[in-house]
């Protein structure tokens, strides 16, 4: 079983490390999005405005007829890069670069990436199907972020460091309906949450991590 490997741990690295000891992808991914972000900053807001109707993820462009093709094609990726403000994008960096950085060390950066594109993707097509009249377009990495969260919490069990996984989890995606519902989220700047979204990518994050894994050597 591949979560076998994980019981025997990693061997404990030196002390000539550097300060910010995040891996590569992780590393990457908060670049690409800090990027993204101040690019978006030297735009006009109509320009701006523009672009997250381009590529923020919008339910009625999969169910009418209001979306391009690049849109409806590049969005469930897209949609995982752009954020609201400052607040937001913090809020989810900060906790990739907490949660993350176990899962790639012990997926490695190639898996990593996939893996984390898919919770997006799942997260942002549960969205869809749930509020598939919306015309509102859903921006952020929460959903994928959320699906490394699940990840965690997975391999924590399997190592045993979790006796188990249902009082984290339940209080978790208690938090998110509350807030989806009544509102009060920090980095979410008075916009609506797209709790759908984070409770799809978390559960996507528990059950497909599992497919992820690397195979142990053969015998």
């Amino acid at each position: 079983m591949p979560f076998d490997e994980i019981k025997r741990g990693r061997p404990e690295r030196g002390a000539g490390e550097r300060a910010i000891n995040l891996p590569p992808a992780i590393m990457w991914l908060i670049a690409i999005n800090l990027a993204i972000h101040l690019v978006r900053l030297l735009l006009a807001e109509s320009v701006d405005n523009q672009l997250i109707g381009e590529f923020g993820l919008v339910p009625a462009a999969y169910t009418g007829d209001q979306g391009s093709v690049l849109s409806m094609v590049a969005a469930p990726i897209t949609y995982q890069f752009l954020h609201i403000g400052w607040v937001h994008i913090g809020v989810n960096m900060l906790s990739l670069a907490a949660f993350g950085a176990p899962v790639e060390r012990m997926l490695g950066a190639r898996r990593f990436v996939l893996f984390y594109l898919a919770c997006g993707i799942v997260a942002g097509a549960i969205h869809v199907a749930v509020f598939s009249d919306s015309t509102d377009a859903v921006v952020g990495a929460s959903g994928a972020v959320s699906g490394v969260f699940g990840a965690v919490l997975m391999l924590m069990r399997y190592i045993g460091s979790l006796t188990s996984i249902f009082p984290v989890a339940g209080i978790w995606i208690a938090l998110n309906i509350f807030f989806g519902v009544f509102g009060g989220t920090p980095g979410a700047s008075g916009e609506p949450v797209a709790w759908v979204a984070h409770i799809g990518g978390f559960a996507c994050g528990l059950l497909a991590i599992r497919l992820f894994l690397p195979r142990p050597p053969s015998e």
